[in-house]
């Protein structure tokens, strides 16, 4: 089965553009070169976008290439495909990573037993059922991307197809 994402580099510094390139590169088992433009919302900072076709879980192989990368700020879409639902991980040096499952719309789908998860831990006073309901949709990610997201407006996207 294959799907296709896209790979939004939102925010990174110019020493890690070459890295970016070699983990992604690795992620899909193709060269990567990415078209870098300066990030307006981050001054001295640089933006990509890739749109890539694989294997079911490329996106997760991306996702997990970067993450814990200090002064990178991104997030992977993977489509769903037949057997398999789709994803979204954001990552923000301050957050770390934020899965969702996506379903075929592009809306996140909450498992049962996180939300239930949620309201036992705000029934036992541990913590508030509105913020843990934003922290299971990434209301705290997309609010710290977004400036980024809007900075890409316009950016133009290449396709990369992965080796099978």
């Amino acid at each position: 089965m294959t799907t296709r994402g896209v790979l939004y580099v939102h925010a990174a510094t110019s020493a890690l553009c070459p890295h970016i390139e070699w983990a992604v590169a690795g992620a899909l088992g193709v060269r990567v070169k990415l078209d870098w433009s300066a990030q307006p919302a981050a001054p001295g900072m640089y933006r990509a976008e890739l749109s890539w076709q694989g294997a079911a879980g490329t996106g997760a192989k991306i996702a997990s290439a970067l993450r814990g990368w200090m002064h990178l700020r991104f997030e992977v879409t993977e489509e769903p495909s037949p057997g398999c639902e789709g994803a979204r991980y954001s990552y923000t040096p301050e957050l770390g990573v934020f899965h969702a499952v996506t379903g075929v719309h592009g809306d996140i789908m909450i498992p049962e037993d996180r939300i239930k998860a949620a309201v036992v831990k705000a029934a036992m006073g541990e913590a508030d059922l509105e913020e843990e309901l934003r922290r299971l949709l990434g209301a705290p990610w997309d609010e710290e991307l977004e400036p980024f997201r809007y900075a890409g407006d316009g950016a133009p996207v290449r396709w990369l197809h992965q080796v099978v």
